[in-house]
């Protein structure tokens, strides 16, 4: 339960981060810069954190994935960006990875 607790709160940062990039102006703006730099930094020590109980691959599986599926949805909603059936659709075959790693995962347990 900590580990997951520990990989959503990595998940939750990285995401923040990467939604920030934009206000950083290609890093010309020192705070926002700063605020991304250091959410990856946090992130990335939270997912060392969990890979302590978890295994590495389904860690950074969940990780990518879902940071991913999460800022593609930001984008949508918030950034302006466009949202395609087909952006959509793979999306979803993201989100099915990252549980048939899952699943595959608790098999081998």
């Amino acid at each position: 339960m900590y580990a997951a607790l520990l990989l959503l709160s990595a998940i939750g940062i990285e995401v923040a981060a990467t939604a920030s990039l934009p206000r950083t102006r290609g890093f010309h703006d020192p705070t926002w810069s700063l605020a991304v730099v250091a959410g990856y930094a946090l992130s990335i020590w939270l997912l060392s954190l969990v890979v302590k109980t978890l295994p590495v691959s389904i860690a950074y599986a969940i990780w990518s994935g879902v940071g991913t599926a999460a800022v593609a949805l930001i984008g949508y909603l918030w950034l302006g960006e466009s949202m395609s059936w087909l952006k959509a659709f793979c999306l979803g075959l993201i989100v099915v990875g990252v549980v048939g790693l899952n699943l595959a995962g608790s098999a081998q347990a």
